[in-house]
């Protein structure tokens, strides 16, 4: 997260015992009846898959993570669905906010001002209403632009068309 901008309510606060997941869980809701908690981990696959449905998004995470996520799914047994779907995608939750980062690659030809700002909206609608967290901020960090002539990595090298 950016240093300028202050971290998400009570980030270390919230924590529960017991909780599995990247980072642990935080308490979301208490009530009478009991108490809910979201891992960071939960928060990066919501907020990595409503990234990448946005047309222009070609790949998320920088291109020394891209390679090794690619080495990884190739290895038998290397990697889970989950490092994939989170690959890019950077939460802090707190008991009541989170704040995320994402490192994307953009397609050639989209404005990556617009397609910043449409990520944006459709990774805060998606988290927002999934988890009942508030967004304070989304950073985005377009780190590459996939040119149509570009191999692919994630696809062995080959040139999807």
């Amino acid at each position: 997260m950016s240093q300028e901008t202050q971290k998400p309510q009570s980030a270390s606060a919230g924590r529960t015992a017991g909780t599995g997941g990247s980072g642990g869980g935080r308490q979301v809701a208490q009530g009478d009846r009991g108490r809910t908690t979201i891992a960071d981990g939960v928060v990066e696959k919501i907020a990595g898959l409503a990234a990448r449905d946005v047309p222009g998004v070609h790949a998320m995470g920088g291109g020394i993570t891209r390679t090794l996520g690619t080495v990884r799914d190739r290895v038998p047994g290397g990697t889970s669905s989950r490092s994939s779907v989170t690959r890019g995608v950077k939460a802090e939750v707190g008991e009541v906010q989170c704040a995320l980062d994402l490192d994307l690659v953009v397609d050639y030809g989209f404005a990556i001002a617009d397609l910043a700002s449409e990520v944006r909206e459709s990774v805060i609608a998606a988290v927002e209403r999934m988890t009942g967290l508030e967004v304070v901020e989304v950073n985005i960090a377009v780190g590459d632009v996939k040119l149509p002539d570009d191999e692919d990595e994630e696809d062995g090298g080959r040139t999807i068309k």
